[in-house]
């Protein structure tokens, strides 16, 4: 409080504030370098690029409530970010390294998955300061740009893992993976948001080892690992999706057994 109160007379801010826009320009930075990447040929050097950005978008917003330095500018800063690091740069990586023997179509496919994702952005923008119900704390509607990245990209995981290029590498295969994703980002389907995910006390532990089982093996396994954890993510989505249901049924029955309770309870003439 004292420290606002300072930075509102000095028109100076601290620089625990800054830290979280400068974890999100470094994602800015990382998915420009997969972008170059991209353009060099380098397509294992790019995709590794967007897998740090999504690391590091994953923090920054952590990071800023954890220093209570949320702001509106770190809020837009944040999807301009998203929307170069998870939108434009696998686009023009899968256009390089596949795409672009579809010539006019793969070109229109990959600027599908950028219109979605930036109308998915926009109407995430469109959303900030409104409370959702109490229900839908824990879910996104439609898929993130971050997790359509990795989505898109597991044709590209499967080949680097394998080894071999037929049948992923296929612009038919990719393609389709493009308008999948495209749609599921501009869609009504609730998938799980793990921002407000709170682990059992219980649950710790095994949570911790989890983790760095998955470090240890993103060191080892890289593109095995990426690719389980994007196919995790697929096969979670229907799962939301029932889970979401389920609980607004149940919040429905509440508010109708409680419309009920309020009749009931009326004084009557």
């Amino acid at each position: 409080m004292l420290d606002r109160a300072r930075e509102r007379v000095d028109g100076n801010f601290s620089l625990n504030r800054l830290i979280p826009n400068i974890l999100t320009l470094l994602a800015l930075c990382a998915g420009m370098t997969a972008i170059r990447f991209a353009l060099q040929g380098k397509f294992e050097y790019s995709a590794i690029a967007i897998m740090l950005a999504a690391v590091v978008d994953g923090i920054d917003g952590r990071v800023a409530r954890f220093l209570k330095a949320t702001s509106n500018l770190g809020a837009q800063l944040d999807s301009l970010s998203d929307f170069v690091s998870f939108g434009v740069a696998p686009a023009v990586l899968l256009y390089i390294w596949t795409m672009a023997q579809l010539q006019a179509l793969g070109w229109a496919l990959v600027l599908l998955f950028c219109v979605c994702s930036a109308l998915r952005l926009a109407r995430f923008n469109t959303q900030l300061g409104t409370e959702p119900p109490s229900y839908a704390y824990n879910f996104f509607i439609g898929v993130p740009a971050p997790a359509a990245a990795g989505l898109v990209m597991i044709p590209l995981l499967f080949t680097f893992q394998l080894g071999i290029d037929p049948p992923f590498r296929s612009p038919y295969v990719v393609g389709a993976f493009l308008a999948a994703v495209s749609v599921l980002m501009v869609s009504r389907v609730p998938t799980y948001s793990f921002k407000r995910f709170r682990v059992r006390r219980d649950w710790v532990l095994p949570t911790l080892l989890t983790i760095g089982a998955l470090v240890a093996f993103m060191t080892t396994e890289p593109w095995a690992t990426l690719l389980l954890i994007a196919l995790l993510y697929l096969g979670s989505i229907p799962v939301s999706a029932w889970s979401h249901r389920r609980m607004q049924r149940a919040a429905g029955e509440r508010r109708a057994g409680y419309a009920r309770a309020g009749t009931d309870a009326a004084p009557r003439n």
